[in-house]
């Protein structure tokens, strides 16, 4: 990995988007997931989060992304734990999570470890609030 960064990394981010956008589009042409409500909306939310977890952009999240990410979620586990998580969505039994396999989790009927904390984390996030000082208000306004 080319730790260069500038056009280098620039171009790399947009090569794995460019694959990531390909996957999303198989899955929304496969019909698998056709009863999953907004799935369009939720692909591009789960690519998002799986280039965010791919820190060298190798299309798989490893065991150390895997700490950090969980690190990061505030969700830190032991060496065995992260294992334990990897082997529950791996179906290719590589030791790392494809985004395949990530899009499988989050969309399967499965519950594994890993999907009920990003579940939980993403419900946690609060939703957008209004910004500025609250609007005046009258007399007449009251109930």
């Amino acid at each position: 990995m080319d730790h260069q960064g500038g056009k280098v990394f620039g171009n790399l981010k947009a090569e794995q988007e460019k694959a990531l956008d390909k996957t999303n589009q198989e899955y929304l042409d496969g019909g698998k997931y056709e009863d999953v409500e907004n799935l369009e909306e939720k692909l591009q939310a789960y690519k998002k989060q799986f280039m965010e977890f791919d820190e060298n952009n190798s299309g798989d999240i490893d065991i150390m992304e895997l700490k950090r990410m969980m690190e990061k979620l505030g969700q830190a586990k032991t060496h065995l734990e992260l294992k334990k998580m990897i082997a529950e969505v791996d179906t290719t039994n590589s030791g790392t999570i494809h985004y395949h396999e990530f899009l499988d989790m989050m969309l399967g009927k499965k519950s594994s470890v890993l999907k009920l904390i990003l579940m939980f984390e993403e419900k946690k996030k609060e939703k957008d609030r209004p910004k500025g000082r609250p609007p005046k208000k009258t007399l007449t306004d009251l109930p």
